[in-house]
């Protein structure tokens, strides 16, 4: 008997439902055992978690607020990997476009309209990300660089040079020492729909129906899909395979801008430092989670943003160590992430019997035995 890892040659209605639901559940008696080994109740905690995420309109203004990043970043990102390029660097194009709309909002304010200096906030961010992202986009689609690493290194520049505008010539003179620039005039601010709830979300679900167009109904979107699953089809089609890579990554890089200006804009109105707490990073595991599906990145960016806020509600309200909110996310997420495969890949089981005797082949959910 051998164990065979296989892609599937087509991705049922049923594993995309059964995958998902059975991997939430084993991440849910993992943690659980877990818990159980910390001295604390799961059902408790659980019930802690979900009333500290949805049990009221306020905690869930600040799920949303962990989520809206992480939708924008999320759609971004899974732009790239649709053609088999590792953005890895969605954190640098969202902290660039943080600091490209503070930018505005501090030094043209008084300079151009005050009704146009919000959008124009908001756009400085899109064309920062977008910049970033063609970086590594350039590079690859002409040099042939490896993305992966530089996309990477490019976070570390934009956080350093965030870190050295608030700290330094950016930093408000009467701040108390405080590392964050001058708040910007309200005219810049992004209004908000409740609690801290921003109009980020409108331009997360926007920007999710734009690019399931796009990615299903037009010839550009075929062409992304043709391009990620065999370039060399691609290349004898007569698709031009570097301007899609670059036109794709500015793309993405624009919506990782965005969800930058709409944090400095609608959340901290100012340049300061927490900027940069990983989502870009976390916007991976969201897009594949989806599966590269634009709209079902909204709802796992909701999911990820209620583990991070539950998380917190475990810490102040089971009185268990500040760790102990971050390990039981990934005990959450790990199953989950890893489930997501089988959407696409199956393990065969083949079990080899004597010639004479043969038997129809069974299989189950996820597996498939074979004589």
């Amino acid at each position: 008997m051998r164990i065979v890892f296989e892609k599937r040659q087509s991705v049922s209605r049923q594993a995309i439902i059964l995958v998902p639901v059975i991997s939430f559940l084993v991440s849910l008696l993992l943690g659980a055992i877990l818990l159980l080994v910390s001295g604390a109740n799961p059902l408790t905690t659980y019930a802690a978690m979900a009333r500290g995420t949805f049990g009221s309109v306020y905690s869930l203004s600040e799920t949303l607020v962990k989520a809206i990043p992480l939708m924008l970043t999320g759609l971004g990102v899974s732009i790239a990997f649709r053609m088999q390029f590792w953005n890895i660097g969605a954190e640098g194009q969202l902290v660039l476009g943080g600091v490209a709309a503070a930018w505005a909002a501090l030094f043209l304010n008084g300079v151009i309209p005050d009704v146009l200096l919000l959008p124009v906030a908001i756009l400085a961010g899109m064309l920062a990300g977008a910049f970033w992202a063609g970086v590594p986009a350039g590079l690859k689609a002409y040099l042939g660089v490896d993305e992966t690493l530089t996309s990477l290194m490019l976070n570390y520049v934009a956080i350093l040079l965030a870190s050295h505008l608030y700290y330094g010539p950016w930093r408000d003179p009467q701040g108390y020492g405080f590392p964050g620039t001058a708040q910007f005039p309200v005219i810049a601010w992004l209004p908000r729909l409740w609690g801290r709830a921003h109009w980020g979300l409108i331009f997360a679900v926007i920007a999710a129906a734009l690019l399931w167009f796009i990615l299903n109904r037009t010839r550009w979107g075929f062409e992304l899909k043709i391009i990620g699953e065999n370039k060399t089809a691609a290349h004898y089609l007569g698709i031009n395979i570097a301007r899609n890579v670059l036109l794709a990554l500015l793309l993405s890089g624009a919506l990782s801008g965005l969800a930058g200006a709409c944090e400095v804009t609608g959340i901290s109105r100012r340049l300061q430092q927490g900027l940069s707490i990983g989502y870009g990073y976390t916007a991976i595991i969201v897009a594949w989670m989806a599966q590269l599906n634009p709209f079902a990145v909204l709802f796992v960016a909701v999911l990820m943003g209620a583990l991070l806020v539950g998380g917190d509600q475990v810490q102040m309200m089971m009185r268990l160590p500040a760790s102990m909110g971050l390990v039981l996310q990934g005990m959450i997420l790990f199953p989950m992430l890893a489930g997501s495969l089988f959407t696409e890949y199956r393990l065969r089981l083949i079990h080899r019997e004597p010639a004479a005797e043969t038997s129809p082949a069974t299989s189950v959910p996820g597996a498939e035995v074979q004589s």
